[in-house]
């Protein structure tokens, strides 16, 4: 069942495991698959059967319905055979191929008395597979069985069913909840695995119980735990036990603190480990917190074991993050780890040395590196290079050397990603510390002279352009540039051009050489070339016409392009295809952004900041919301408008009312607009009003509200609700609404409404303030400079378990509508049967207050999605806002 295995630390990286099943066809293997019928049963060859069809499932092999129905029933002739290693692979099969309702029936006496059979492996098996196929109403009558043997003295056995428990929760809560004290009395166990498969799922039953979650932890804190792996868990739950409890206001000391700290003295790794980590992650930890967690750790970087070692400075490298000086003292240790085998480890010691050294270090570093980075792979290199920008910035009287070594770097071998990481940091470097300008620009252009990459070939060229005529001797670069007009491809020969223009309209004594230049281009063989050529020259006046003014020029080739690409596409269509006399005007194009976010229009000649304008939708509508609020008294010293949402539907599609809402967020108040619509000819509709329940939304309260006085047939009308919350906070909460009013017959004759009316009311859907309503969705046209600009003094990072997803796009989908962020760059697309995959998300929070995120998601065999989120803000409190929301969503 095993795949071809890369060797991953040997130098022969492209040989390859021999693998005894490559090549085999399914059409073979179902032939094969008779044997199961044969009247005297051969256990090794049925077993090396199975193992073929469980390879061919694993491979991703899909069976038609009738192919898996055949070899389902085959498989269950074998449960006649004693072999005990053939019914191992009995079960296993069984389990692949999910059989419908009506075959599990064909297995289910067959399981049901292996499950009570003396062979205590029988039992353990037949229980996991069981409660696989099984559905609910099966589930029931086997439920006896299953809390016998989750207390059963065997240890198989009851983890077996705590485990079987662990997935039927996820199916069949009701039931599972029932074994409570089955479950609560299997904790005791002595056994590690039972212990600490019981502990998972006792936590799983009462994970949204926070108090019953605490009162577990208090109990189970007292060292009634034996298991380490159970101790792990422990402390898994403690940690979030004291993330929701926060800090004892009275003392001053954290909650269940003291049992981290008493676990670093744990007889067993692992459990020292993850108490060490544990703190590390709290919130807001101090110093003192610190010191025990660090010092252990430092202990496990000298460690005889690789895993303890890496597990250790990868640890330190994320403390480094936000506590460099308290990783100060392992920086003796994690120099002797430069030099380790594992290069995963060395990368991570030369990261985190990057990140706590100070400035008398960094040559000494340097050496280090440049022996280190020719024996790991790319994606270490370029974990490195960011380390190294970095620390340039923090201290960037150094950069000569920094710039030096990344110079050296970037003429070596390497990928598309690693070059481009160098020539970003080499950019970020450039624009950040004035003294590195012209030395880093030299280095680009000595780079594209042998690049490889068109890419950066030509991003280069644009920023060069746009740095390069700001030196003190912007003449030296031009021979770089005209060499790329001689001796590359098409592409990189128009941005050279773009570039050589933008060098004469920015440097007077160098316009008669550009001149010169340009019109050699003009006979060359690409088009676009000449194109951009005949363009400049005439936008200059080198062809002897009339040239435009300076600022023009300069607007010309260095200006923002504020019109969006899609209607700039939209509008040559209709020019194209409806021709007229007229040349084509570019102010025609409408510059309103249709679909969001808005894009970002960066200022002319300014260091972009990464993001733009906070309005999330067109600004038609917003200021339409804010001048309808504004004209009624109760809500006019509500301030600034921040947000309005899309109109969430509160009635079903074609009923008596239409009913749907706009929540309208302001700093300290909601207000909800019902907008409804009476679709009844014969009635009117006065007094309307809606009853809002809000006792579940307990950080609201009602102040307000404006009535509709008459609601006639199919005219629209809306009621305001306002309500008050606590100013900047992104408060939740679920509003029941009950739609009341006086109706009226009204004659269809006449069209007048009878005197006296019937008080009635209508019950609308619940409605929920979630935290993605406090978000504006902004993008940034380049996350990347975005994110540099934002800095890092706010970041905060945290990882968090997803549980099970049918896929990662699924995952990707749900955290992207919880925040309520915009993605950028294509990233909320996740490629099809990929395993791990990276998001990036940007916004305005409430307050105007810019934020962006960078999620980063993996999914394992068993659908089980893990994520690491990482926030930057301008508030630090906003960095913490993003994390909670995604901790209780």
């Amino acid at each position: 069942m095993a795949q071809p295995l890369v060797k991953k630390d040997d130098d022969r990286d492209d040989e390859m495991d021999y693998s005894p099943f490559m090549g085999i066809e399914k059409g073979a293997v179902l032939q094969e698959a008779r044997v199961f019928n044969d009247p005297q049963l051969d256990p090794r060859r049925c077993s090396q059967v199975i193992t073929k069809l469980l390879y061919l499932l694993n491979q991703g092999e899909t069976f038609t319905k009738i192919e898996a129905t055949e070899v389902f029933f085959a498989v269950t002739k074998l449960f006649q055979s004693k072999d005990v290693g053939l019914r191992r692979m009995v079960y296993l099969m069984i389990k692949e191929l999910s059989p419908s309702a009506d075959e599990v029936i064909i297995v289910t006496s067959s399981l049901m008395k292996d499950m009570n059979s003396r062979t205590d492996m029988y039992r353990a098996n037949a229980i996991r597979v069981l409660c696989r196929i099984t559905d609910g109403t099966l589930l029931t009558q086997i439920e006896r069985y299953l809390k016998q043997a989750i207390v059963d003295k065997n240890p198989v056995v009851a983890s077996a069913a705590l485990v079987s428990g662990i997935h039927l929760l996820q199916t069949n809560p009701e039931i599972v909840k029932r074994w409570s004290n089955e479950v609560q009395e299997a904790v005791q166990s002595r056994a590690a695995l039972v212990q600490f498969h019981a502990l998972g799922l006792l936590h799983q039953i009462r994970q949204n119980d926070r108090l019953a979650v605490s009162k577990l932890v208090t109990s189970l804190t007292r060292g009634t735990v034996r298991s380490p792996l159970a101790q792990c868990l422990l402390i898994r739950y403690t940690s979030q036990v004291i993330r929701e409890s926060g800090m004892n206001n009275q003392t001053g000391e954290r909650p269940f603190y003291d049992y981290l700290e008493g676990c670093l003295r744990h007889k067993a790794e692992m459990v020292i480990f993850e108490a060490a980590r544990a703190i590390t992650e709290l919130s807001g930890v101090t110093s003192r917190e610190l010191n025990p967690a660090i010092t252990v750790l430092q202990l496990f970087l000298s460690s005889s074991k690789p895993v303890l070692r890496f597990a250790a400075v990868r640890t330190l490298n994320k403390v480094a993050m936000t506590h460099p000086t308290a990783v100060t003292n392992c920086n003796i240790d994690m120099e002797s780890l430069i030099s380790d085998q594992n290069r995963s480890i060395a990368t991570l010691a030369i990261t985190t040395l990057l990140k706590t050294g100070n400035e008398s270090s960094v040559d000494r570093l340097m050496k280090q590196i440049t022996n280190f980075m020719s024996d790991i792979a790319d994606e270490f290199k370029i974990v490195v290079v960011e380390a190294i920008r970095s620390l340039c910035l923090k201290f960037p009287l150094k950069y000569r050397s920094l710039m030096n070594f990344l110079s050296n770097i970037l003429r070596e071998e390497g990928g598309f990603d690693y070059k481009k990481a160098i020539v970003d940091s080499i950019v970020i470097l450039i624009r950040d510390i004035p003294d590195a300008k012209e030395s880093g620009l030299l280095h680009l252009c000595e780079f594209i002279e042998d690049c490889e990459f068109t890419y950066l070939s030509t991003q280069i060229l644009h920023f060069l352009g746009n740095e390069g005529p700001k030196t003190s001797d912007p003449s030296k670069y031009i021979r770089y540039i005209y060499n790329r007009v001689i001796l590359e491809n098409a592409t990189v020969r128009a941005a050279a051009v773009s570039t050589l223009a933008k060098f004469g309209a920015m440097v007077d004594s160098l316009k008669p050489r550009i001149f010169i230049l340009l019109k050699r281009c003009l006979f060359d063989n690409d088009d676009e070339v000449r194109d951009r050529a005949t363009l400049y020259l005439n936008t200059l006046g080198g062809d002897g016409s009339v040239v435009e003014t300076e600022g023009e020029v300069k607007e010309f080739l260095f200006g923002s392009f504020d019109v969006p690409l899609s209607n700039m596409e939209t509008s040559l269509k209709n020019y194209i295809q409806d021709p007229s006399e007229e040349s084509f005007d570019i102010n025609s194009v409408p510059k309103e952004v249709k679909s969001q976010p808005l894009a970002e229009k960066k200022a002319p000649g300014k260091k972009p900041t990464g993001l733009g304008a906070p309005p999330s939708a067109p600004a038609s509508a917003a200021d339409a919301y804010e001048k309808l609020l504004l004209s009624i008294p109760e809500f006019a010293t509500f301030g600034k408008l921040f947000k309005s949402s899309a109109p969430v539907e509160l009635t079903e599609a074609e009923t008596e009312y239409a009913v749907n809402v706009v929540k309208h967020i302001f700093d300290n108040h909601v207000v909800l607009q019902y907008n409804c619509t009476n679709t009844i000819p014969e009635q009117l509709l006065e007094n309307v009003i809606v009853v809002v329940d809000a006792s579940d939304a307990e950080e609201f309260a009602e102040i307000a509200s404006k009535p509709l006085r008459s609601l006639p047939y199919d005219s629209p009308g809306q009621i305001f609700v306002a309500f008050e919350k606590p100013g900047g906070v992104p408060a939740v909460g679920k509003f029941s609404n009950v739609l009341r009013f006086i109706v009226k017959e009204v004659d269809p004759s006449t069209g007048e409404a009878e005197e006296d009316g019937v008080e009635d009311e209508y019950q609308l859907e619940d409605l929920e303030v979630v935290a993605a309503d406090y978000m504006l969705k902004v993008g940034v046209s380049n996350f990347k400079n975005a994110w540099e600009s934002m800095g890092s003094d706010f970041e905060r990072l945290e990882e968090y378990g997803l549980g099970p997803r049918d896929s990662l796009t699924e995952a990707v989908n749900a955290v992207i509508s919880l925040l309520g962020m915009q993605p950028c760059e294509g990233t909320e697309v996740v490629a099809t049967n990929s395993r791990s995959h990276t998001c990036l998300l940007s916004g305005v929070f409430i307050g105007n207050v810019k934020v962006l995120v960078r999620l980063s998601f993996g999914i394992d065999a068993q659908k089980e999605v893990a994520m690491k989120l990482v926030v930057r803000s301008e508030d630090e409190s906003v960095c913490v806002a993003i994390h909670e929301i995604v901790a209780s969503g």
